[in-house]
């Protein structure tokens, strides 16, 4: 048995989820608190006088004092591009240099520059290229997260994309959850004829990732695909097996909510750009927005999501990385939640909502990972001092991660 005791501030972020409106940011620590855990499972959570009463210390259980030291849930990342090969640092000296998203796509540029490094590299060179990336998520206090294909746009790269993240999933310490996106961008090989690749991966590809992938995704914008493929994507993902999920509104108002309120979509991500008509049709379809306020910091978008437009329309909002090779530079959740709190306007409180429970709820993993009760997976990190000391970037306010009850 694993015994925290004594902690300065317990963020427990406890009840049901996905949360939202006034709920978002409905969290109190508690003061003086604890956690015990057994086999990796929460058995007590609560002050530490509550957790005492309930549990007996054996001569196995270890004992950590938290005094000067907060606790808060292990970090879920809903949406990351963490599988590929390749570089393209080259591009954000452009992009600093004045050179848009656009423009450096149609230089060569962009997912598909990604594409050739990833259909080369072997399995085993993915594998242990995302291996490094992940060893950095976990340091930052991601304990679980999403990781896609869709840097392959062929049968057999997406396929193989999705066996290493079955592969790294028992290898190291992070929870991965795999999602298949074919149709992420059209090939070179299929370059004006955007309706035969839809085609190749409804027919081809679909049945193919189906056993290897529990999402199905789609990058539903301005110059990608249409909210009419899409949708069809989306459905033959779900006939398949694969629950949906999409990429919407990052360049442009696009149709993409609306896409995901009609297909029944767990997450609807980016929402940049989503204006009144994608807010109410999230809110209708009971759709989780996740925001990535690194993908829009790293790209200059020039603006961020409206995160406060949507938590007061009572639409769930959680945050993820986004991290790519070309726009995620940073695999650090706490420097995502001071984007949200410095740029989008969410209280702390809101922004570790959105990075735990809400975050989970993205997933489907709201009943296991997320928050501090008994019952789910002990997964947390360790703050130095109060745990809005999360908020500084590029400090060291991580003391410690757990994954299941294991000190990484």
């Amino acid at each position: 048995m694993l015994l925290i005791e004594h902690l300065d501030q317990l963020y427990a972020v406890a009840g049901a989820g996905p949360r939202a409106g006034a709920r978002q940011g409905d969290i109190t620590p508690i003061v003086d608190g604890a956690v015990a855990c057994d086999g990796g499972v929460i058995v007590a959570a609560g002050t530490t006088a509550d957790v005492r009463a309930r549990i007996a210390p054996g001569r196995d259980t270890t004992v950590v004092d938290g005094r000067g030291h907060s606790l808060v849930p292990g970090f879920v990342d809903p949406h990351t591009h963490v599988v590929f090969a390749g570089d393209r640092r080259d591009e954000l000296r452009r992009r600093l240099a004045g050179a848009s998203y656009a423009e450096i796509a149609a230089a060569g540029g962009g997912i598909l520059s990604t594409v050739n490094a990833t259909r080369a590299a072997s399995e085993e060179a993915l594998a242990a290229q995302t291996a490094v990336r992940l060893a950095e998520m976990l340091a930052q206090g991601t304990t679980t997260a999403e990781a896609k294909s869709g840097y392959g746009l062929d049968t057999a790269t997406e396929v193989r994309m999705l066996r290493v993240i079955a592969r790294l999933n028992g290898a190291q310490p992070l929870e991965l959850v795999p999602t298949f996106i074919g149709a992420h961008e059209v090939p070179p090989e299929y370059r004006n004829r955007q309706a035969e690749f839809v085609r190749l991966v409804i027919d081809e590809m679909i049945p193919a990732a189906a056993p290897h992938a529990e999402w199905c995704d789609v990058f539903c914008d301005r110059g990608f695909f249409t909210p009419e493929e899409s949708t069809a994507i989306l459905e033959a993902g779900a006939r398949a097996g694969m629950k949906p999920r999409i990429h919407a509104d990052e360049l442009a108002a696009s149709g993409g909510p609306q896409v995901a309120a009609a297909v029944g979509a767990r997450s609807a991500d980016h929402l940049v750009r989503v204006d009144a008509a994608g807010i109410e049709a999230l809110r209708a379809g009971r759709v989780i927005a996740t925001l990535l306020p690194c993908a829009a910091f790293h790209l200059k978008l020039g603006q961020f999501a409206p995160a406060r437009d949507l938590i007061a329309a009572g639409v769930p909002v959680a945050l993820a990385t986004d991290v790519n090779p070309g726009g995620g530079f940073s695999p650090s959740m706490p420097f995502a939640m001071a984007l949200a709190c410095f740029g989008m306007h969410m209280t702390f409180e809101e922004a570790l909502v959105a990075s735990t429970i809400n975050a989970a709820a993205a997933l489907d993993r709201q009943d296991r990972i997320g928050s501090l009760e008994p019952g789910k997976q002990f997964d947390a990190v360790l703050v130095r001092g109060a745990a809005v000391t999360l908020l500084r970037v590029n400090a060291s306010p991580i003391a410690g991660v757990y994954k299941k009850g294991v000190l990484c």
